[in-house]
């Protein structure tokens, strides 16, 4: 329906400007940094994260791991719901890992943010889990066809 279309626009739009475009108002404003190093990007699975483990704060650990995993939940939900037609398991995942990835490059290029391996594979955690969401509502509650 057209009321979830805009819902998922909303949440996308929210995503992006929480993790991207958050010190920015204009598009004027962005200013992207192409000679930036790689070697900023982190692309060893869970070095970062284990760091938090053994932080003095573990708070930082839970926001990382399941902040992550709770901002990407909605997309698992939303996008089966507005792609209806050309939905399915492998789709919703990929499209959702895509989008994870597009977040942290733009992060990268704008230096908005850290550019971690981490954070899509926890994003990609919270798609599966609200895909699964989406498929207990339609199994179990909702009456739909």
């Amino acid at each position: 329906s057209e009321i979830s279309v805009w819902i998922f626009a909303f949440y996308l739009i929210l995503i992006l400007m929480l993790t991207t475009f958050r010190d920015t108002y204009f598009p004027w404003q962005l200013a992207f940094n192409f000679n930036r190093p790689l070697s900023d990007v982190n692309l060893v699975f869970m070095k970062e994260t284990w760091k938090l483990v053994y932080a003095p704060s573990r708070l930082d650990f839970f926001y990382n791991s399941f902040g992550n995993i709770m901002c990407f939940v909605p997309f698992g939900i939303l996008f089966p719901i507005v792609f209806s037609k050309k939905q399915s398991f492998f789709k919703t995942i990929v499209i959702g890992m895509l989008f994870s990835i597009f977040i942290e490059t733009l992060q990268f290029l704008l230096a908005t943010g850290v550019s971690d391996i981490d954070d899509v594979f926890f994003n990609t955690c919270g798609v599966i889990l609200g895909y699964l969401i989406y498929l207990f509502f339609k199994k179990y509650v909702c009456v739909c066809n």
